[in-house]
């Protein structure tokens, strides 16, 4: 079979489609033909060899899948062959195979196509952890999601509302804010328009936000814990901007407010039995047609390296997904 492989961490433009051995699966595992998958900025980081994951070399990158089961090991009954699924893996979904292990692959809406099942899973599982999990989101509470245009922020945009909250949502430009007030979002601000802290407080009434949703860092996260509710949630999503911002624990104390660290992916491995509340309730979300994952653009197999190109450009709004 074909697979994009990274043989040396670094430029991502140094990454080569090979023939390899097609997998097999071990006890538990799945093999699924992969129609579609959908690159991510940690996949990137992964290969320049900035995430807090290095496998070892070479190995094939890129962690979301949709496609049709067609290996099963032992112990497994869960899929027929032939079943489309979507799915996730810490690495190895840009390939025309990949094998996954059975819990982390869930039956494909019927009126999803592939390229919207491998954009589901990582997204709106970072929202699920985030908000539900670990923020406690309650109905009628305010939630700021930053990054809003993104991968994870448009899932947060929507699993906030179809959870009865109240979003106010930030992304750069009008073309982004218009997708983002598409999805739902109560208040859509623009980050080129400058600090928002004060348009956040008027909006909640001079209360502040319940939860702030943050994959940014940097200023943003600085600026975010001054439009805080008592007792608010901060969720440390991730760090696009660059910047690892800093927390002063005599404003938490005073603010009485909480920081909160999500790694979805961790959060299940840590934690099996959770884990799978997580991912059952992800599979009924999906299953609802409440929410749609939005596609920002379909490659062929053999532009990976345009996927991060349109990637690191932050061009994207939603998910990029190649398709096979």
């Amino acid at each position: 079979m074909r697979a994009w492989r990274c043989h040396a961490f670094g430029d991502y433009h140094d990454l080569r489609l090979e023939t390899v051995p097609a997998p097999a699966p071990a006890g538990g595992e799945i093999v699924v033909r992969v129609r579609a998958f959908a690159p991510g900025f940690p996949d990137m980081l992964m290969v320049q060899g900035g995430y807090q994951l290095k496998p070892a070399l070479p190995f094939t990158p890129c962690a979301e899948f949709a496609g049709e089961v067609v290996a099963r090991g032992d112990g497994v009954d869960a899929f027929e062959i032939g079943a489309r699924v979507l799915g996730g893996v810490r690495f190895g979904a840009a390939a025309e195979q990949v094998s996954a292990q059975v819990e982390q692959c869930m039956v494909l809406p019927p009126a999803w196509d592939f390229a919207r099942g491998a954009a589901f899973l990582v997204a709106f599982k970072t929202a699920w952890v985030g908000l539900v999990v670990r923020g406690q989101l309650q109905a009628g509470e305010w939630v700021l999601v930053h990054g809003a245009a993104g991968g994870v922020g448009l899932a947060a945009v929507q699993l906030a509302k179809a959870r009865g909250a109240r979003v106010i949502a930030m992304a750069s430009g009008a073309p982004k804010c218009a997708v983002v007030r598409e999805m739902g979002a109560d208040h859509v601000l623009d980050y080129a328009d400058g600090d928002f802290r004060d348009t956040v407080k008027a909006l909640t009434a001079g209360r502040g936000v319940d939860i702030v949703y943050d994959p940014v860092g940097g200023d943003v996260f600085d600026e975010s814990l001054r439009c805080v509710a008592p007792f608010a949630r901060v969720l440390v999503i991730g760090f696009a901007s660059g910047r690892i911002p800093e927390v002063r624990v005599n404003h938490v104390l005073i603010k009485q407010y909480a920081v909160i660290g999500v790694r979805a992916g961790e959060f299940g491995r840590v934690d099996p039995q959770a884990g799978a509340r997580v991912n059952a309730g992800l599979a009924s979300l999906a299953a609802s047609g409440t929410i749609v994952p939005h596609v920002h653009t379909r490659l062929p197999f053999t532009s990976l390296v345009e996927a991060y190109e349109t990637i690191e450009a932050r061009h994207v709004v939603g998910r990029v997904v190649v398709e096979i």
